[in-house]
């Protein structure tokens, strides 16, 4: 299935999709893919900010603070590998049978899932600017990614 079918499903049966996904077998590229994903999709949400901020401040080019976005992702990539092994340890101490893989992909896949909140965050941000539209809808976002990557964890840790 299409990543976007996947989404939308995933929001009705977060725990059907995983499984899928898991059931294709361990496959560390896909499990990248999904995180480049989001990353891409979180640098794109960052341009209407970035661009409000150039208007606001002309002093400060497009072009730097896009550099710096990206960078700045790049570097949160080792930190969701960390997060995955921390919440598969989580896991093994409370008797999961999952594996690290599954992390990663519960993981990844929660993030992937969050993506058109993302986009929504980032045009709250750019069009709207600080103030109690973007906390209420970067707090709807966390939410979604949180009880996304619950059941994605649920999944995994069931065991093959």
């Amino acid at each position: 299935m299409a990543v976007t079918s996947d989404i939308v499903e995933s929001w009705r049966r977060p725990r059907t999709v995983l499984r899928r996904h898991l059931e294709r077998g361990v496959s560390e590229p896909f499990a990248f893919s999904l995180l480049f994903v989001f990353l891409l999709i979180a640098f794109i949400a960052q341009y209407p900010v970035a661009a409000r901020e150039t208007v606001m401040n002309p002093d400060k080019p497009l072009s730097a603070q896009l550099l710096a976005v990206g960078l700045g992702l790049l570097a949160t990539i080792p930190v969701f590998y960390l997060l995955a092994a921390a919440s598969r340890l989580v896991g093994r101490l409370s008797g999961g049978r999952g594996s690290w893989y599954g992390a990663r992909l519960a993981l990844f896949w929660a993030l992937v899932t969050v993506t058109p909140l993302v986009l929504l965050v980032g045009l709250v941000a750019g069009m709207i600017g600080p103030g109690p539209q973007l906390t209420a809808t970067g707090l709807v976002a966390f939410a979604g990614f949180l009880f996304q990557w619950i059941m994605g964890l649920s999944v995994v840790e069931q065991g093959a």
